[in-house]
């Protein structure tokens, strides 16, 4: 840093401010720093940064799959929001949803020397009463219900359904079936309990619960069952199995939305290809990610340790798969 300060003709206490980040240099101080630093070959030691402040500017993520979209997404959002505040993110995946698996994913995050975690896991282990984190690190818990005891983010799954089930009665549908997402998965549980509602709350039949596990295969297989039935309306808990859904519902001659309406969730990018386009619960990933980001941010610099749910609104993004009866 010294050679990097002599060469560019400031002071050591400039080159730190350029070599973190800090936006109070003007500009052609900062392109001096910055041409010094190339010409050397000058890289920030992190781990003498480390040792000097105490952080390591590194975001632990403990998920337990990356198979569902809904993870990567909403971890390809934390490392988004984690970059744009200085922050690099290192991902422990867990291979078995058990209290011993999270302490294993804990304790090599200690080793990988991170400033907080965000646990991305929507299976029921974490909503589980036995379950217990460690309290001398940063944690916000994305997709689960443990907002008494840790902070929570996450789509306001229930909103979102209520709105593609009584979108589909409005249109005038007699009942809606429900292709949901595995059993042990949050999501997929919030998404099943609030159609129920909502149907119940409308005083409509509540028909057989066909599942899937969220892949577009499992999809096709349920909308082979679906299709022999004289379902008029079907949502779906995710839009891959929606995809299944769709081509079942075409090999048995059923027309989507002249016979059956289709409604998904998630908003994936390629639902405006599907055919027909797919209706569809928009889930914004992006806010998700940034949320979990400043929570645990926010702790490290109140060195607090809040709890409560955070909900991101969804919204209803109507397309060609719906229509009347």
């Amino acid at each position: 840093m010294a050679d990097v300060a002599r060469r560019a003709g400031v002071s050591s206490q400039t080159v730190s401010r350029v070599s973190n980040g800090h936006r109070g240099v003007v500009d052609s101080t900062r392109e001096q720093v910055l041409a010094a630093m190339r010409e050397l070959g000058y890289r920030p030691n992190s781990a003498a940064r480390a040792l000097r402040s105490g952080r390591f500017r590194t975001i632990g993520v403990i998920l337990f799959s990356l198979s569902t979209t809904g993870n990567v997404r909403t971890l390809d959002a934390i490392a988004t929001s984690a970059a744009a505040e200085g922050y690099a993110i290192t991902v422990i995946p867990v291979e078995a949803p058990t209290q011993d698996g999270v302490n294993g994913a804990f304790t090599r995050m200690g080793e990988l020397a991170v400033d907080a975690v965000i646990l991305l896991m929507e299976v029921h282990l974490i909503d589980a009463a036995s379950i217990s984190l460690p309290t001398d690190v940063p944690v916000v818990v994305a997709d689960s219900d443990a907002g008494d005891r840790y902070p929570v983010v996450d789509t306001d799954q229930a909103a979102g359904t209520r709105t593609a089930v009584q979108h589909l009665l409005g249109l005038g549908h007699r009942t809606v079936v429900h292709l949901a997402g595995p059993p042990e998965s949050f999501s997929a549980q919030r998404r099943e309990d609030a159609w129920r509602q909502t149907l119940a709350e409308a005083g409509r039949e509540i028909p057989p619960v066909h599942r899937g596990d969220w892949s577009a295969a499992s999809g096709y297989e349920a909308g082979r069952e679906i299709a022999r039935t004289d379902a008029t309306a079907v949502f779906a808990a995710n839009d891959q199995m929606a995809l299944g859904l769709l081509r079942a519902l075409a090999e048995a001659g059923r027309k989507v939305p002249q016979d059956v309406s289709v409604v998904g969730f998630d908003d994936l990018p390629d639902a405006v290809a599907y055919l027909p386009p797919l209706t569809t619960v928009h889930q914004d990933f992006a806010e998700v990610g940034r949320r979990c980001v400043t929570g645990v941010l926010r702790q490290m610099a109140d060195h607090t340790t809040p709890h409560g749910r955070t909900l991101v609104p969804t919204r209803l993004v109507e397309r060609a798969s719906t229509a009347a009866p």
